[in-house]
């Protein structure tokens, strides 16, 4: 990791913030870029978990668990965040995940 990499900082200013939610996104989302999946769903699972859940958290956890070929992970992330979605008022996340989830098709296909 090269010095003042935009994950460095990311992390400097976590360490002063754990709780800053945009935070903790935006390292889950350095972290897939980095092949750091296991990590990089810890986060991404903290952030669903929240009182309220971060909601593009749910489409994002999916869209990596699908590149992982953990296609049952990634169907129940999705279904978590389209209730999740309606329940905060986003429609539009909701339809997103919807139709992501439609295009991964029923398990088993």
């Amino acid at each position: 990791m090269n010095p003042g990499s935009r994950r460095e900082k990311i992390e400097a200013m976590l360490a002063a913030d754990p709780a800053d939610t945009m935070l903790r996104y935006m390292l889950a989302m350095e972290l897939d870029k980095a092949a750091e999946h296991d990590r990089s769903l810890e986060l991404f699972a903290g952030l669903m978990a929240d009182h309220p859940p971060h909601v593009p958290a749910f489409l994002m956890a999916g869209q990596q668990l699908v590149k992982l070929n953990r296609l049952d992970e990634a169907r129940t992330a999705l279904r978590d965040g389209i209730n999740a979605a309606r329940a905060s008022g986003d429609s539009h996340a909701a339809g997103e995940m919807a139709e992501f989830l439609t295009q991964l098709g029923k398990a088993g296909e």
